[in-house]
């Protein structure tokens, strides 16, 4: 006796060696021996075993599984009725066991109810399962072609409009994505550069570049950085006219100028120097869409060649301290004592107003420093626009940083400017520590340092720049700022550049309005945007030094740089001497720190922003940036075409670790 039994989801014969009723132990045709249970069996038979299978799948072939459906009925049936009903004559047990597996086979068709028992799928139910089937496959021919046009460096067009999503934020369950990551699985190929061969960028010089920034605009500017909204934002009236004459110190291509200065002499011999912030606050509200906008940006974004700014341009141009116009502004006022020694020169009181300032000059640093600069402090004169008062600044900051314990020279530390220019980098190396840069930082900082006393003593919530143990960090409560030497610091003279700013000057200009503040001590609010801005400002960063890094190495093939100086920092990492770089060399030289040594440039990959680097005479081999690009000991800073007016909101450092 033989049988025809269902395991596992599958169609098997046996040879019965032993039946016990509810058990059985059979023998397989290959002479595997195992035991089954008598509700498994469907068929007994005598005929041999040997082709018993393949008869029955022969038979299951030419059976057509809708002529079936159409023909069972709709009620339950047992698999032999209807074998007998299809074939019309007495059944041999091949015909049967090939009516099971057509049933078994045909799942859309039929649904099982039981050991050898089927009923036939109702109608809709069928067409929509065959519908399926047709979808899939035409969806299996669309993905197939997708590929082969990848595979073969062409860009299918119903690809392009969804580059950003296929890049950044795959959708693993669109026909779209399968066919890439299809095409990346045959190919052992990277998408981003299947994209390229495949015409995906109209310029493939700068196809990594527009991928690495593509990637940040996709996690923080999804809808886009154009702004749509209307600028709701009117000029306020009824200020007081400041008796000032101001001017800014700014880089050529600053459009967001936030801050001033005017010096006015006193007829006590003393002068009063005026720090004037450009008052967006004044502009619109806590409610409009505008301060929406800069609550959900946070920041400018700054990367070399361009800038995404934190308001848009129509509301910038309103609120910006433009040369020739009489601009409302919150102002900050130092009155300095001037007696003969200079050193001793001696801030006497403070005081702030909310005001309108003429604006008579947009200074430029490149101008400024041609004549305000290291020989003409030594000589005590500069010939130029604003000289003998610049050189008063000069003097005036150099006793704010003593007052602060804060009074060293920065002249071997390096700033860089970036200039991008049709897809060329210029990298210029600028000195930090220049008297323009100390008469910018020192007066920030007091403004934000005072005006951070001011709010904490008045008992008005604020958000703080604090920095304790090395670690810095925003709060709402005023805390130290020890890099700085101050007790508190409180962002306040960037609030056409930092959301932090403008809602410190939200809460000041409140104070000084005798008004009630925005927001409330210790109010969720404030903690959330303080959140918020601390992790924001850190992205910000790492887009900032990314695209940094990609320029660096793009400078490097540009000039023709097969080695440049370095010094060690530590182990095999060395910092460039005259560029804003990094790099991570192939094996340690076991070198002291600040060792001078020669580094060899090696192969350069703009896709993973890595390269390949050695001492000069070594071997190299390509290394990664990956977790090792985080290192950031900070000597050099980097701007475009901007240096910032306050040290505090200077770019961060541009380094590449690879």
């Amino acid at each position: 006796m033989n049988v025809f039994y269902e395991e596992d989801g599958s169609f098997k014969v046996g040879h019965v060696m032993s039946d016990i009723g509810t058990s059985l132990q059979i023998e397989s045709v290959s002479g595997k021996r195992s035991k089954i249970k008598s509700n498994q069996v469907i068929l007994r038979f005598e005929s041999t075993l040997g082709d018993f299978m393949a008869a029955a799948d022969a038979h299951s072939a030419d059976i057509d599984a809708d002529f079936l459906w159409q023909v069972c009925g709709p009620a339950e049936f047992g698999c032999e009725d209807l074998a007998r009903d299809y074939f019309g004559h007495a059944l041999n047990a091949v015909e049967s066991a090939g009516v099971a597996l057509k049933l078994h086979a045909s799942p859309m068709y039929f649904y099982k109810r039981g050991k050898g028992r089927y009923q036939r799928a109702p109608e809709e139910n069928l067409k929509a399962a065959l519908a399926s089937i047709e979808r899939k496959k035409r969806e299996a021919a669309q993905m197939a072609g997708w590929v082969a046009q990848l595979k073969s460096g062409m860009m299918p067009d119903e690809m392009r409009p969804h580059l950003s999503m296929l890049l950044y934020k795959p959708d693993r369950n669109t026909l779209l994505v399968k066919a890439c990551e299809a095409a990346v699985a045959e190919t052992q190929i990277a998408l981003p550069k299947l994209f390229l061969a495949a015409g995906a960028w109209p310029e493939p010089a700068s196809a990594p570049y527009d991928y690495h920034l593509g990637q940040f605009l996709a996690d923080y500017f999804p809808r886009g950085v154009a702004y749509s909204g209307t600028v709701d934002a009117a000029i306020p009236t009824g200020l007081p006219l400041a008796n000032v004459s101001a001017y800014s110190i700014d880089d050529a291509t600053t459009t967001e100028i936030d801050d001033a200065f005017s010096v006015t002499s006193l007829a006590d011999g003393a002068v009063e120097i005026g720090i004037h912030i450009a008052a967006p606050a004044l502009f619109f509200g806590c409610d409009s869409e505008l301060d929406k906008l800069a609550a959900n940006r946070l920041s400018t974004v700054y990367f070399p060649g361009n800038k995404i700014t934190m308001l848009p341009p129509a509301a910038i141009e309103l609120a910006t301290l433009a040369e020739g116009n009489t601009c409302p502004a919150l102002s900050f006022y130092a009155t300095f004592a001037l007696p003969a020694a200079a050193e001793t020169y001696e801030l006497i009181s403070t005081r702030s107003a909310i005001e309108q300032v003429p604006i008579i000059r947009n200074l430029r640093i490149s101008t400024v420093e041609n004549y305000f600069n290291e020989a003409a402090i030594e000589a005590g004169k500069a010939d130029g626009e604003y000289g003998n008062e610049l050189l008063l600044l000069h003097r005036l900051a150099k006793a704010l940083g003593k007052r602060r314990g804060k009074s060293e020279n920065e002249q071997d530390r390096l700033d860089f400017n970036f200039e991008i220019n049709q897809g060329r980098v210029s990298i210029i190396l600028r000195k930090r520590g220049s008297p323009v840069d100390t008469v910018v930082s020192e007066f920030m900082i007091l403004a934000n340092s005072e005006w951070g006393k001011l709010l904490a003593d008045s008992g008005v919530a604020g958000i703080y720049r604090a920095q304790q143990h090395q670690k810095t960090r925003m709060t709402t409560e005023a805390a130290p700022h020890e890099g700085l030497g101050v007790a508190q610091y409180a962002w306040s003279s960037s609030p056409l550049r930092r959301y932090v700013d403008l809602v410190n000057q939200r809460q000041l200009i409140a104070l000084l309005k005798n008004e009630t503040p925005p927001f409330a001590k210790r109010s969720p609010e404030l903690n959330e945007i303080t959140r918020k801005f601390d992790v924001t400002y850190d992205a910000y960063a790492d887009i900032q030094r990314n695209l940094e890094r990609y320029w660096c190495l793009r400078y490097l093939e540009q000039e023709g740089i097969a080695e440049f100086d370095a010094h060690i920092i530590r182990d095999e990492l060395v910092r460039a001497s005259t560029l804003p770089l990094i790099v991570k060399l192939d094996k340690s030289p076991a070198l002291a720190g600040k060792t001078a040594v020669r580094v060899v440039v090696g192969e350069l990959d703009y896709w993973t922003i890595a390269g390949a680097f050695s001492l000069a005479g070594s071997a190299s081999f390509t290394t990664d940036v990956g977790a090792d690009a985080a290192i950031d000991s900070a000597p050099t800073s980097a701007t475009y075409s901007a240096t910032s007016t306050e040290s505090a909101a200077l770019p961060p450092t541009a380094e590449i670790i690879t």
